[in-house]
């Protein structure tokens, strides 16, 4: 290689030197941005070329270093863990969410549950079985009454409004897909095109990184990566966004919960993908889409209250007789017959206007001691209530513990991408002054190739002069 040569190899030098500090700079700079991967810069030594002529001497040295690219130190492996646990923490996260919201409207136990107005309830039939001979317990038995209907509409509300309230999420989840999903079709354009021209597209990948994780949180959906740098989301083998093109997704079926028997669904926005079922394995859209099915918990809760409501009447009055204490078959239409003290019935009449064998026989309710005309037993709707409750208790218990596990799964998996993606700043100062003196070293080696030169240029021929 000629002194000609040496100008190059260390120039080379020099460009890897100052290329390398650019990356641990870039690296320093964005060490607390979320979502940044750290960077290294890729070298390759420059082998040496055939040469002849009448200063060569058979030895080849090889001319320098070649910069190759911006590596990103990021895993696919580790990503996807991230995207899977995202998901799946997803999913239980909103089943957890509103199971609890269920579970906190039925203020069990405590004095502003159903459990205690009805105890009250039954404790105001004794009342009046003991002193049927005035109208004041029956007016307190009234107001009792009303409370416990007022109560059992209220419930019966509360769960209709969570579910509004997950469907109206759920809306917003489709939109917050539809703009991830557009973002990522972009991206996946201009990484293409930063990749084809030679250009380092590292702070874009970690855009998109960003992206289809949320996008499998949303829906569990996985990610394929092709060979051009652009990605496939795909959500049940189909492709939410494939190159530059993104499928929009909406929500369709059902409104109310009254109107719940039509499903709850995603389909896709285009036409021509009508007919082609959107099959959602994960992530918080799937959990709010089994919240809200026809035989979700919700839903469930729901014809609960109204079986709740129907049976209790239907008990009351039977032993009531007449035209019945509560009319309505639903939480939401029952009612209480009697409007004033004097219109409630205590007793058989014709047994005297002090019996208080009804009052009495419908107490026997609230104790479970209560018997049809047969002598079987008749199951007290302090039972009935109290399965309602206690199923809606283990359901929402076990959903937050899957929610926890899943949780600590998700938090694990982001933690294991850290650690591998994450800057550290201490190997960042290592890398900054191995740069920094290879920098010089290679300044320090054309400064020496430019003296060489100099002398050979101008002062060879000058000596003995």
């Amino acid at each position: 290689m000629s002194t000609f040569g040496g100008l190059n190899t260390a120039y080379s030098g020099l460009v890897a030197a100052r290329k390398g500090l650019d990356v641990v700079g870039q690296n320093i700079a964005n060490a607390n941005t979320a979502g940044y991967t750290r960077q290294r810069v890729e070298t390759s030594a420059i082998g040496a070329t055939a040469s002849t002529g009448m200063f060569t001497n058979g030895v080849r040295i090889g001319q320098g270093v070649s910069v190759d690219g911006i590596a990103r130190l990021g895993s696919s492996q580790l990503d996807s863990q991230v995207r899977f646990s995202a998901g799946t923490a997803g999913y239980t996260a909103v089943r957890a969410n509103s199971l609890s919201a269920l579970e906190g409207s039925l203020n069990e136990p405590g004095e502003n549950g159903l459990s205690a107005k009805l105890s009250e309830f039954w404790a105001g039939w004794q009342v009046l079985a003991n002193g049927a001979d005035t109208s004041a317990p029956a007016a307190l038995l009234l107001g009792t009454a009303d409370e416990l209907v007022t109560q059992l509409a209220q419930g019966r509300a509360a769960v209709t409004s969570e579910w509004t309230s997950v469907h109206t999420d759920l809306r917003g989840m489709v939109n917050e897909l539809n703009s991830a999903a557009t973002q990522v079709a972009d991206l996946n354009e201009r990484i293409r095109s930063t990749v084809a021209s030679g250009g380092s597209a590292n702070e874009l990948l970690d855009q998109r990184g960003a992206l289809t994780t949320t996008i499998a949180a949303l829906t569990g959906a996985t990610v394929r990566e092709l060979a051009d740098g652009t990605v496939d989301v795909l959500i049940g083998g189909n492709a939410l966004v494939s190159g530059g093109r993104a499928h929009a997704l909406a929500s369709a079926g059902a409104t109310t919960m009254a109107g719940a028997t039509d499903p709850v669904k995603l389909t896709w926005a285009e036409p021509s993908r009508a007919d082609t079922p959107v099959v959602v394995e994960g992530g918080e859209i799937a959990g709010a889409l089994s919240m809200l099915s026809s035989g979700g918990p919700l839903v469930t809760a729901g014809a609960s209250y109204d079986t709740f409501a129907a049976d209790l009447a239907s008990t009351v009055n039977a032993i009531y007789g007449g035209d019945g204490f509560f009319s309505g078959n639903s939480a939401a239409t029952l009612s209480v017959v009697p409007k004033v003290g004097s219109a409630v019935r205590a007793g058989d009449t014709t047994l005297g206007m002090y019996d208080g064998s009804i009052a009495d026989a419908i107490a026997q309710l609230g104790a479970g001691k209560a018997v049809d005309a047969s002598g079987t037993p008749i199951e007290s709707p302090n039972s009935a209530w109290s399965a309602f409750v206690t199923g809606i208790g283990v359901a929402a218990k076990a959903e937050l513990q899957q929610a926890s596990a899943a949780s600590t799964s998700a938090t694990s998996a982001v933690g294991r991408q850290l650690s591998n993606a994450s800057v550290d700043l201490d190997e960042e100062n290592v890398n900054l002054l191995m740069f920094q003196h290879a920098y010089q070293g290679a300044a320090r080696v054309l400064t020496a190739v430019d003296e060489m030169l100099d002398t050979l240029i101008n002062r060879t021929g000058l000596v003995g002069r």
